[in-house]
């Protein structure tokens, strides 16, 4: 597939306000962006999903016919529609609503008003899940990394699965909670496992504290995803752990593809 540039790019914008997708589609044009379709509601959003191809969906969180979690929902449990990038875009700061977003997959949350800064960030995000290149390794081939996904959410696993494969990496085993991975682990080779931290049965943190004090996988390195903010009491304890990166939900390629280069070529 041929990369695309944000001059080719398709834009969904999903916005009750008249006034909000003026603005924010000003501020889309701005950054180059190719083409716009504008609409109000969720059941819009879905017409036009279904009617033609959008390679990223910018929606906000409250609509009367629904919310922008709804939306998100839909877009990641169809197939044909499951890898397209989702932004929100609102004034929400309760940390559980963002929170279930996260755990569905969303590819970056913006703020309302966000910064022009902000939204470059956003979009270069999506465009990094659409436009995908291999991780170039001197230690390994990169088809041949053994990579085990610890998350409680399906859909949160299948936005990580599409980052990693997206890097080129396809040996990937996935666990639902910190109790099946050791069961994976004490039966199979790991090169690299990326987990969650809030999961039920065993967290995250646990499970790297078995994996960083059991001999025979202490030299796995361990990406440690969260939404938890990095000066709340959890960090604290998991740098204790043996973790060997943190790297924030929404799940973001370029630092992941950072964060892969640097423990696997120290590995």
């Amino acid at each position: 597939m041929d990369h695309i540039s944000l001059s080719d790019m398709n834009i969904l914008l999903v916005e009750p306000s008249d006034t909000q997708r003026k603005i924010i589609s000003s501020l889309l044009i701005s950054e180059n962006v190719g083409e716009i379709d504008s609409v109000s509601s969720i059941t819009e959003a879905k017409t036009a999903l279904r009617s033609h191809a959008s390679d990223v969906v910018v929606s906000a969180m409250y609509f009367e016919d629904g919310t922008g979690l709804d939306l998100l929902k839909d877009l990641k449990n169809n197939d044909e529609t499951k890898s397209i990038p989702f932004m929100l875009v609102s004034s929400e700061n309760k940390l559980a609503k963002l929170e279930e977003f996260k755990q569905a997959g969303v590819a970056a949350i913006l703020p309302k008003p966000f910064k022009p800064i902000h939204l470059s960030r956003a979009l270069k995000a999506s465009l990094d899940l659409i436009n995908t290149h291999d991780l170039d390794l001197e230690l390994f081939d990169v088809n041949d990394v053994r990579v085990l996904l610890v998350d409680d959410s399906r859909l949160a696993r299948n936005h990580i699965r599409r980052v990693l494969e997206g890097m080129g990496l396809k040996r990937i085993q996935e666990a639902e909670n910190g109790a099946d991975a050791l069961t994976l682990i004490k039966n199979q080779s790991f090169d690299i496992v990326v987990t969650d931290y809030n999961m039920p049965e065993m967290d995250g943190r646990e499970l790297s504290e078995f994996i960083r004090f059991t001999p025979e996988t202490a030299h796995i390195p361990i990406i440690m995803v969260t939404s938890e903010a990095a000066d709340s009491p959890h960090m604290a304890n998991i740098q204790h752990t043996g973790v060997n990166a943190l790297c924030d939900k929404p799940f973001e390629a370029e630092e992941v593809r950072r964060m892969l280069a640097t423990l696997l070529s120290d590995h």
